[in-house]
């Protein structure tokens, strides 16, 4: 098939979250299997000339309304697996290097990426079976494609529409419409508006072939109330085109056997590299050399989803009583990063944090804790609890969309599971949890390397999420044929 992603993220040229790495590693699973998979992404101000590769020699036209065109041009370089990533220059929109911002002008920057891609299609004559549009960004590619694009040879590609975070919706301007020439028809409560505005996303409900999220628990929690985020009941109409796929992970960049950021490498058979990790951790971090304390891990975007504070309400008690130590990296809400740096001062030697990213840190602290804690108040999939398993540091994580489909729970005394599992987003669970790691780690430490052996043992390769897509991409085939029979 030739498939056609659209995102305005890609590892590693532009990552904001996991959204990025999602569909650099698709393509690359797609690209191996033989089929001709093509990335169009914007070029942002950041990016190096040589990271872009060669320009394509014709400016593109990009037909907005009948009385519009603008032009733009497009850089072409190879992907991993055999892909290519089409990178999309218009200075206006891209040039700043921000992918997201505090710009109002989102609804503009990336429908214009949308009809860019698909006017590049048309002008090169390379026409996709597959349109695969990313999250909200790409909300309008579907309705682009059944609307004024439809009697164009691209017109007769199947869509496919993966939602990475229903929370984001992209709910922009109705100016849009009028922006991309589309029918007025669109703006109404069934279709494209929302609020006044047009929502982006909706859309692409109400306009895609297929949908996809990236759990098969994440497709259930997002058609109810608590967590459609109003729309729930445009899910619920489409719940028959709606299949919850849960991510990979890239085994090359995530090998604690060949990881190039750690100081000692190890193996499910051998697991002595994994106390070098964490005396390299403790160091980092200026946490005590202690082997025999359990290390807390934690990487996250300090933001409301992602339930840290939480953990910031119970640290306090549990580092002045308890035996443990945290090792804390992330960013975001700045009265969360102020208390988790009040919690490394007043607590020297058993918490560290870093605010910011760093990726070798990031790894460190994946392969040198004994626990990761995520305590997401929802969580569509979820990448840092499968790269702490692969790595054998047993993730401690609330049993919400992605984390409940790939966390196996341990119970006191049985050697099953790969982590710890807790139900409701309330402190008192949390600490509940962090105590049965204590007693796991302390009490059953014969049980605690059989489940670091579970952990690394369980297959999050993207081999088999792959083939899942494969097979949306079939289906949703087999139905845009239906609906444009063969002439």
């Amino acid at each position: 098939m030739k498939i056609l992603m659209l995102s305005p993220e890609l590892t590693p040229y532009a990552k904001a979250g996991g959204l990025g790495d999602m569909v650099a590693s698709l393509s690359k699973s797609l690209a191996q299997a033989g089929h001709d998979v093509r990335i169009f992404m914007p070029r942002y101000g950041h990016l190096r000339p040589e990271e872009t590769g060669r320009l394509y020699p014709d400016p593109v036209a990009v037909h907005l309304d009948p009385r519009r065109t603008l032009f733009c041009r497009v850089w072409t370089a190879p992907f991993a697996g055999g892909a290519q990533v089409h990178f999309l220059e218009y200075d206006q929109y891209f040039g700043s290097g921000e992918i997201y911002g505090q710009r109002t002008d989102h609804g503009a920057r990336f429908s214009f990426q949308t009809l860019a891609a698909l006017d590049f299609c048309l002008q090169t004559g390379w026409i996709p079976d597959i349109v695969h549009a990313h999250d909200w960004t790409a909300g309008l590619a579907p309705v682009v494609l059944n609307t004024t694009r439809r009697h164009t040879p691209v017109g007769r590609a199947a869509s496919v529409f993966t939602i990475h975070n229903l929370q984001h919706q992209g709910l922009v301007s109705r100016d849009v419409i009028s922006f991309l020439g589309l029918p007025e028809y669109l703006f109404t409560p069934n279709n494209l508006e929302c609020l006044g505005g047009v929502n982006l996303m909706k859309g692409a409900l109400y306009h895609a072939t297929k949908l996809t999220t990236v759990s098969p628990t994440y497709a259930h929690e997002i058609q109810t109330p608590e967590y459609g985020f109003g729309l729930d009941p445009v899910l619920r109409h489409r719940w028959h085109d709606l299949t919850g796929i849960v991510n990979g992970i890239d085994l090359d960049e995530w090998n604690p056997a060949a990881d190039k950021f750690l100081p000692a490498h190890y193996t499910s058979d051998d697991l002595a590299g994994k106390a070098a990790c964490k005396t390299a951790l403790q160091e980092r971090l200026g946490l005590a050399r202690q082997s025999y304390a359990p290390v807390f891990g934690v990487i996250a975007r300090l933001y409301d989803q992602k339930g840290l504070d939480l953990l910031a309400d119970i640290l306090p008690d549990l580092l002045e009583r308890a035996h443990l130590q945290v090792a804390l990296l992330g960013s975001g809400d700045p009265d969360l990063e102020n208390r988790f740096r009040a919690l490394a001062h007043r607590f020297p030697g058993k918490c560290g944090v870093q605010i910011g990213y760093d990726n070798a840190l990031a790894h460190l602290i994946e392969a040198g804790s004994d626990f990761f804690v995520m305590p997401s108040r929802f969580e569509p999939c979820g990448l840092n609890q499968l790269y702490s398993m692969r790595y054998g540091t047993l993730p401690i994580v609330r049993a919400t969309g992605g984390l409940a489909d790939t966390v196996e729970p341990w119970q006191n005394g049985p050697t099953r599971g790969t982590g710890i599992l807790f139900s409701e987003a309330q402190s008192w669970e949390l600490r509940n949890a962090i105590h049965q790691a204590l007693q796991l780690y302390f009490d059953h430490s014969d049980a605690l390397d059989v489940l670091r052996r579970n952990a690394m043992s369980r297959d999050f390769s993207w081999d088999r999420s792959a083939q899942a897509y494969e097979a949306v991409y079939r289906e949703a085939q087999f139905l845009r044929q239906g609906a444009f029979p063969a002439r």
